[in-house]
């Protein structure tokens, strides 16, 4: 599976950006895919997972009920959807497909990673 993430950009506190994952392979309708970030001096951390199907989500604190991620099987794209943004999710975000059916947080728990795409929030 490869994948390229895409949709960053600067943005002002309170606004919303749409972050898109285009992902080719054949394995990607069977992957669970996830999002992470890292931001200036910080680790990787983990944004928000969907199961293979879409019907399971998971998502991190800070992001929950803030931040929605979905998928296209048919069209082999992931997204996420990011309102109310605030200055604590800049950051580099990282798209990642794990091959298992299960949904993992962890950076472990995924096997491949795309290159990131750049959010930044003015305050």
């Amino acid at each position: 599976v490869q994948l390229q993430a895409s949709g960053g950009g600067l943005v002002q506190a309170g606004g919303s950006l749409r972050l898109s994952c285009a992902a080719s392979g054949r394995t990607f309708s069977s992957s669970v895919m996830g999002w992470f970030r890292q931001a200036p001096g910080k680790e990787r951390e983990f944004v928000a997972g969907i199961s293979w199907r879409g019907g399971g989500t998971v998502y991190a604190d800070s992001v929950k009920g803030r931040f929605t991620i979905s998928r296209d099987n048919a069209k082999n794209r992931m997204y996420l959807q990011m309102n109310s943004l605030n200055h604590e999710d800049t950051a580099v975000y990282y798209c990642a497909a794990r091959l298992s059916t299960r949904l993992g947080t962890g950076q472990n728990d995924y096997d491949y990673w795309g290159q990131g795409t750049l959010v930044t929030v003015s305050s």
